[in-house]
């Protein structure tokens, strides 16, 4: 009873934690831009027997390292082909997460502060979506961060063996998304030794057999994709998902100075609504006059030291690289949830009634509204259809909006993306661009085979077109509408 009321408040929140992590994710369908890309390389990986070399469309794809990959292909091979399977291991990630963040915390301050830190984490609504979101930012995060506890517990604690643990991690990380994983906390401590006037620490960081442990764990995938793909793997994976990314935007709408405010503001609802207690609480005024003044500024911590390096150096990088994305600045969650919990230690009634309601609206959100928008989100219905009307000597096409990957993967066709001959060339593979991206097949209109049956899923608002640049004596016949797509069959001449 006593081990009881002493952890109470952890059973509670890993108890939370866990329903959160994992409710309604089996009805959750795999939507389409980003999830189903990294499904259906999975399964083709499963399928062909090279756990080696992603690939999708049968075409060989370097977009992420393997990490990711291996695990969706491990949880296929559990649970089968089903959302839950795909969502399996961010629940997992989003979990450990959580418990990572806890033992951190009370390893810096005390227990209390470690389950408000946890309870913000948990309840925030970017931690939330991306704990369900088939991707490998909650993968990265676990890794990116372990990287980072380690070496402060190496560094503050004299204990040399987590430097090597530190190391690992930051191998994991890289083969879960690149050389992100190494740059960006080797950055962060170098500022943080840098700033603690203490970068003779780095002779003592093992950094040779360090490095040397860290090259061989990722040689052991690097090496092999060299080997087998040579140039076509660095100038895919280096060259565009890396360097390409960094200096030439992908999404050039987001490419604005306050994009990670928003993205900060958003991302920690419903705790930003807090903030105005911070103000009170440090008495931010009073305080931003005094740094002004330079009168009696209060001296940093060690641990406050650590934690504003490993925030600052995460958002100005993001700053200053040309592709912005929402998840890109998540590895600074955990000195943020650490800020928030810094004061709201002092209102516990606060951190119990929002975790608590935040608690049954994730649930709430999740069964009513996340499930449903999925399913508008995938062209899983659509694939239905198709494996209904569909046989071995079936063409299956897409037309209109943004091809939906997920009709391939719950099809198990591989449809064609029909654009007008002239249009195909431009949209190909094959230089340092974003078309890099476009490994589906494509098949111009005018190539329709008149001697096989053919089911097109026409993309919802497209049908005048698609009817009249396909247009074949009429012989289109209307299905079913599915979501946001339309099927449409043409029996063979």
């Amino acid at each position: 009873m006593d081990i009881w009321k002493q952890n109470k408040a952890f059973c509670i929140l890993a108890l939370i934690t866990v329903i959160l992590a994992f409710v309604g994710n089996n009805g959750l369908a795999v939507t389409d831009p980003i999830e189903s890309n990294y499904v259906l390389t999975a399964k083709e990986m499963i399928q062909s027997g090279d756990y080696m070399s992603p690939r999708i469309f049968g075409n060989f794809w370097y977009d992420k390292p393997i990490m990711f990959y291996w695990e969706l292909i491990a949880a296929f091979q559990i649970f089968g082909f089903t959302s839950f399977a795909a969502r399996f291991f961010p629940a997992v990630f989003a979990i450990a997460g959580v418990f990572l963040t806890y033992f951190f915390t009370l390893r810096l301050y005390d227990k209390k502060m470690a389950i408000v830190a946890s309870s913000v984490l948990v309840t925030s609504l970017e931690y939330f979506y991306i704990s369900k979101a088939v991707i490998t930012d909650m993968t990265l995060f676990v890794t990116f961060s372990a990287t980072l506890i380690c070496f402060y517990i190496a560094y503050s604690e004299d204990r040399p063996l987590f430097y090597y643990a530190a190391y690992i991690m930051a191998a994991v990380s890289v083969l879960t998304k690149g050389p992100v994983g190494l740059v960006q906390p080797g950055l962060i401590i170098l500022v943080f030794l840098a700033w603690r006037h203490d970068l003779k620490a780095l002779l003592h960081m093992h950094i040779f057999s360090g490095l040397a442990l860290f090259f061989i764990l990722n040689a052991a995938w690097y090496g092999p994709m060299y080997i087998l793909h040579g140039s076509d793997f660095l100038l895919g994976f280096l060259g565009v998902h890396n360097i390409l990314r960094a200096t030439v935007s992908e999404h050039p709408a987001q490419n604005v100075w306050y994009y990670y405010i928003l993205i900060f503001l958003l991302g920690f609802l419903p705790w930003v609504c807090t903030l105005p207690v911070a103000v009170k609480h440090y008495q931010l005024r009073q305080r931003l006059r005094q740094w002004y003044h330079r009168e009696n500024i209060p001296k940093l911590d060690m641990r406050q030291q650590f934690l504003i390096s490993w925030a600052a150096v995460i958002v100005i990088f993001y700053e200053l690289a040309a592709t912005k994305y929402m998840t890109y600045t998540m590895p600074y969650t955990i000195p943020v949830v650490i800020g928030f919990a810094a004061y709201l230690r002092y209102h516990m009634k606060t951190v119990k009634v929002m975790t608590t309601v935040m608690f049954i609206l994730y649930i709430l959100t999740t069964l009513f509204v996340a499930i449903p928008q999925c399913r508008q989100a995938s062209a899983e219905d659509a694939a239905v259809v198709v494996r209904q009307l569909a046989d071995s000597n079936t063409c299956v096409t897409v037309y209109g909006g943004r091809y939906p990957v997920s009709l391939a993967y719950y099809s198990d066709t591989r449809p064609y993306r029909l654009k007008d001959r002239d249009d195909i060339a431009a949209l190909l593979p094959g230089q340092m661009n974003w078309n890099a991206k476009n490994v589906m097949p494509f098949m111009a209109i005018e190539d329709i085979p008149m001697d096989k049956k053919v089911i097109a899923v026409v993309r919802s608002g497209s049908e005048a077109g698609f009817e009249e640049e396909t247009a074949v004596d009429g012989q289109w016949k209307w299905i079913k509408r599915c979501g946001k797509w339309v099927v449409y069959e043409k029996d063979s001449q």
